[in-house]
Order: C-alpha cells, then structure tokens, then sequence
C-alpha cells in the first residue's frame, strides 16, 4: 500500500499563508532550541576550553575505593598542585589524561569492568593501576599485563610513589614535647589472623611483658581515636599483616610516630625501614634472637630514661607527614601527568613486579 505525503496542518486545503509561514518559523525555532540544548550538553560533558584554566589536566577515577562515595579534593588549597580536574564522571573518559583503577576493585568487576569504548582510548592517555595493599591480599593480578602505563602504590620504584607517610625536614623545626607516659605497650589490630605472622609473634611476646590489645580483639578506643590512645604508651607494635618490600604503612607512621610512641617494627627487613627512617628511631624484632630478649629489652628502656628518649633524637629535625586517603593520591597522580611529558610506556609484566 503506498502512503501519502504525512498530514500536517499546514498541508491542508485552504490553509491560509500566513499559517503556513507560522508553522515554518515554529518549526525552524524548534529546531534551533533542539540544536542548542545538544550542544550545551556535550559542552557540560567535555568543559568547553573558554571556561577552563589553560592547560588543565583532567584525571578520571574509574572506581571508587572499594564503593565509598568520594568528593573531589581542591589540590591547589591541599598540596600546592595547580590545574587539576578530579572527576568521578565517566562521560569524561573521552578528555582524561589519566584514568585511575584501584585494584581491589578491578579484582571484584574483572576486566570486563574496564573500559571497552566507544569512544576508544585516546592515545595519550594513561592508565595507572592504583595499589596500597601488599601482594599478599592483591588477588587477580595475573591477566593484567600490558594493560596499564603506570602503577601507583606505595613502593618506591612505582611510576607515582605515594608513601603511606615519609618524614620532612620543616623550615623552622618545632620543639619536640614528649607526652607523658603512664603505660608500657599497645598494639591496635582490626584484622585478626592465628596464621599471620604478626599474632603467632604477639603470643610469644605477651609471655614475657603485658601488652594492652585494642581492637577486634581488645579493648576500645579512647575517644575512638587510635593516635590519642596511643599516646599514653612508650611503645607500640607496628606488625604489618604481611611482609613486602617498602610495605609500610599507617601502623608506623600515624600509630607509632604520630601518637610519640617508639615503633616495634614487624615487616619488611630493618635495612628496608631505613631508607625511609632513621636507624635510631624505631626497633626491629628481627635485632633479637628470640621475643624474650626483646621483652627485656623494652623493660630495660621503660626503667633508663635517658635510654628510651634516645630513640626520639630524629624529632629535633625531622615531622611527620601522614597521608590522606584518597585525595593526596589522585592530586599526585595530576601532577605527574602534567610533568611527565607525551612518552608512553606499557607496564608488561605486573604481577612479577609487585610481588618482587
């Protein structure tokens, strides 16, 4: 059956001309206001280059950190980093230089979460496999070689070293003020595991000395603040839940050295601990040959004054920085992009790196 021309009432007989001419401009104007809102919709989307800084990197962040909301940090108010655009957005893929993928997340949606197009991958964009947990609780890392350009953790030799903290010698150094102490040792530990390397120590340890648990296994917290807990104590273990090279994380840098309390270190070897701090200001349980000798040494130490405050001679020049999760990471990432110029590399085998 063939079709007519479709009806319109400016198609009908006797329909006068100036009704006509009102149905076009209608038309016309419709059309107008349809093409307008199209293109200030994509102009949304990409950011149109009037209205933003001159040079402006923007980093995408695929997922966030294990589903947690996150709002985007100012980097210039934070960190002195300037020209930076933070966004969840993936409308944006299409304008990021760097698109950011945290592991335990990539492990949890598998590579066919990651991005597939269209659009395709620009080709001057990066993507950096985020890391800060040690091998050891990284599934999935096999089948990720050659898919990312840069890594991102907390080892040294990663593309963007993000440290879980790192002394800093200030301009005009503060006088240090060791807070009063009242007990002997503390250990905070969430995570709980007979097999860890870190509890069987612990219950060879508390045989010989008290040490006050918090946690999942102990008591709470005062205020529910680690550092403030921590504090009324001369020493706390800082046993890192698994051994890895440069795995150092919060349990020196923000329980032990932010809370003035003298590390006891379980993790990787001393020689590890001093490329990041000072030999004088922390004890390794491997500089004992058995949890005993070093019980009696800590007893030794809580009974000379002079001894113990030794192990805060570092404070005379060097404070303590503890990083932000996740803000200060994606700041550095930024700043990397913008420094780094348009060579590209291809990190071919990941999991041999990180499990180095």
């Amino acid at each position: 059956m063939e079709l007519g021309p479709r009806w319109s009432p400016a198609a009908r007989p006797g329909c006068p001309r100036r009704w006509r001419r009102r149905w076009a401009l209608l038309g016309a104007l419709l059309g107008a206001a349809l093409a307008l809102y199209v293109c200030v919709r994509e102009l949304r989307r990409r950011g149109s280059a009037a209205g933003r800084p001159e040079g402006e990197v923007t980093v995408l962040l695929w997922w966030e950190p294990f589903g947690r909301p996150w709002r985007p940090a100012d980097c210039r108010r934070r960190y002195n980093i300037t020209g930076c655009l933070l966004s969840a957005d993936r409308g944006r893929y299409g304008e990021a230089r760097a698109v950011l993928f945290h592991h335990r997340d990539l492990a949890l949606h598998g590579r066919q979460g990651l991005p597939r197009g269209p659009p395709p991958r620009p080709p001057r964009q990066r993507w950096v496999w985020m890391n800060f947990e040690s091998p050891s609780h990284s599934p999935g890392l096999r089948g990720l070689a050659g898919l990312f350009n840069w890594t991102m953790s907390y080892r040294r030799d990663s593309d963007v070293f993000v440290p879980y903290g790192y002394l800093y010698e200030p301009p005009s150094p503060r006088p240090f003020v060791l807070p009063r102490k009242s007990r002997l040792v503390a250990w905070v530990i969430s995570n709980w595991n007979e097999e860890h390397a870190r509890v069987r120590y612990y219950r060879q340890l508390k045989e010989h000395l008290p040490i006050d648990v918090y946690g999942a296994r102990g008591m709470a917290l005062l205020e529910g603040s680690v550092v403030k807990t921590v504090s009324a104590y001369k020493f706390y273990l800082a046993f890192e839940n698994s051994q890895h090279t440069d795995y150092i994380t919060e349990k020196l840098w923000k329980n032990a050295f932010a809370a003035s309390a003298v590390p006891v270190v379980l993790g990787p070897r001393r020689a590890n601990y001093e490329r990041f701090i000072p030999a004088d200001s922390f004890i390794h349980v491997d500089d004992f040959p058995s949890p005993r000798l070093l019980a009696t040494y800590l007893k030794f130490l809580d009974k000379n004054k002079p001894s113990y405050r030794r192990y805060f001679a570092w404070r005379n020049k060097y404070e303590v920085h503890v990083t932000s999760f996740w803000d200060e990471h994606y700041c550095k990432v930024c700043e990397a992009v913008r420094t780094a110029g348009n060579q590209l590399k291809t990190v071919q085998n990941l999991a041999g790196w990180f499990e180095s």
